[in-house]
Parts: C-alpha cells; structure tokens; sequence
C-alpha cells in the first residue's frame, strides 16, 4: 500500500466514523490518541514543551520551527517536504474545516494537555496546506496560564 492509498483508506475511515457515531467520534479518539502519545513523551523524560512540539511534527517529515513569543505563547512552523499535508492530504479546502476540527487540533490538544496541563489552550491558525495550498502549516500556541497562587491566596483571604 503507497502513502496515496493510506490516506485514501484514512480518509475514508474518517469519514465512516462521523456517518456512523457524529463528529464526536473521530474527535474523542484524535484527543484520546493526543493523550496517549504525551504520556509516551513523559515516559521518555521528553520535559520541554518545545521539544515535545518539535517531536510530535518531526516525526512526519517536517521541518519543524518552535518560537517562544512568551511565557503564553509559542509560534509553531511545520514545513513538510511536499506540498502535502500528512493528516489531510493536498490542498482542498473543502476538506480543511473537518479535519482541522476533528483531527488536528483535537489530537494537539489532547497532547498538550497531557504533556503539559494547564488552564487551557488556544490554537490561533496562520496557514494550513488544506486551506492554502503550499507545503507550510502555521499556528500559535497560546496558553491560559492563570495565577493559580494568586487564586489561591484570593480564596484563603
């Protein structure tokens, strides 16, 4: 089986699952698997959360570009060697909404939140191979960092 038939097969299985259990199906399971493949990370004592972004897109090919903006946010380049998205296929942007909601960031979340918890997690995209052709994904990180100190002297006070 070539890649082109892979991820024919994995579009299609995608597929199938929303016709058979929703949309929530696909996206429980791309979060659990985000989940899982973070607590692999952690069992390799993988601790910075740049390394463990660089990892998780390296692993597909890409050359990857961790940028910490601040304290709450990274900016994430992924440059795949072909005009080709690994998840998503080539461009067509009819395809992007589903499987950015679905698959990617649902998967990304659910790794982050694992590797990393904290209050939350926002992915603001900049490009996508789906959306805008090319061979560059591109999106801020940004983290909901509160006070939690803070809250909890608040809270005793």
């Amino acid at each position: 089986m070539n890649k082109q038939d892979a991820l024919k097969f994995f579009h299609a299985y995608i597929s199938e699952m929303i016709n058979l259990g929703g949309e929530n199906l696909p996206r429980s399971i791309s979060t659990r698997l985000g989940s899982k493949l973070a607590k692999i990370y952690k069992d390799r004592k993988i601790e910075s959360l740049e390394q463990a972004l660089r990892d998780l897109y390296e692993i597909l090919g890409a050359e990857v570009k961790v940028e910490k903006v601040s304290e709450k946010k990274f900016n994430i380049r992924i440059k795949h060697p072909y005009q080709f998205c690994p998840i998503g296929g080539s461009y067509n942007p009819s395809k992007r909404e589903r499987f950015l909601e679905i698959v990617c960031i649902p998967y990304t979340i659910g790794f982050l939140k694992e590797f990393k918890p904290v209050n939350g997690y926002h992915i603001e995209l900049k490009n996508c191979i789906l959306r805008d052709g090319g061979q560059l994904c591109e999106y801020d990180l940004n983290l909901d960092l509160k006070d939690q100190l803070g809250e909890i002297h608040n809270a005793i006070f």
